[in-house]
């Protein structure tokens, strides 16, 4: 599995922004439909209190990737930010993020502050955009697109299209 940066909210200020509550969130509860998507996925989706900007945050992700740990690095962060309301625009952050699933911290929090990273985020960016990728999640398989999370089932649907066609490919 290969991750790709995706600018959430590419005009959001470097040091985010207060996030105002949605009609029908709680203190602890997004509102419909998300609250129903999570209640049904048995995920913890608290209403973030800030936005961040997410630049910092898909360089931690590229140096995670390139150092083998993506979907460690890609869960933990996800927790810190829906279960713990944790700024992931903040380097501090993303480096004890990174250090709670083996990473070097400290190399991690350098390669963002310095923008190692970020040429290599904006050009996947822009290469979403022109494939028409407007939002995330958004998933591919061979040449199967779909967005938005999504029941295990509509995965499974697409994995059996994929090789569906790979197996018609091969006759």
């Amino acid at each position: 599995m290969e991750g790709r940066a995706y600018l959430l909210r590419p005009d959001t200020p470097q040091e985010g922004r207060v996030r105002e509550a949605r009609p029908g969130e709680t203190e602890d509860e997004l509102s419909d439909p998300l609250r129903t998507h999570a209640r049904e996925a048995n995920l913890v989706m608290r209403p973030p209190r800030h936005t961040p900007n997410s630049l910092y945050s898909l360089q931690a992700t590229e140096y995670a990737q390139e150092q083998g740990k993506f979907l460690e690095y890609h869960h933990a962060a996800y927790e810190a930010y829906w279960d713990h309301r944790a700024d992931l625009g903040d380097p501090s952050v993303l480096a004890d993020i990174g250090t709670s699933v083996g990473l070097d911290g400290a190399e991690l929090r350098e390669r963002v502050e310095s923008g190692h990273y970020a040429q290599k985020v904006v050009d996947q960016y822009h290469e979403a955009l022109g494939y028409n990728i407007r939002g995330i999640p958004t998933f591919v398989f061979d040449n199967l697109l779909f967005s938005g999370a999504q029941p295990y089932e509509v995965f499974q649907r697409v994995m059996d299209k994929a090789l569906e066609n790979r197996a018609a490919a091969e006759e």
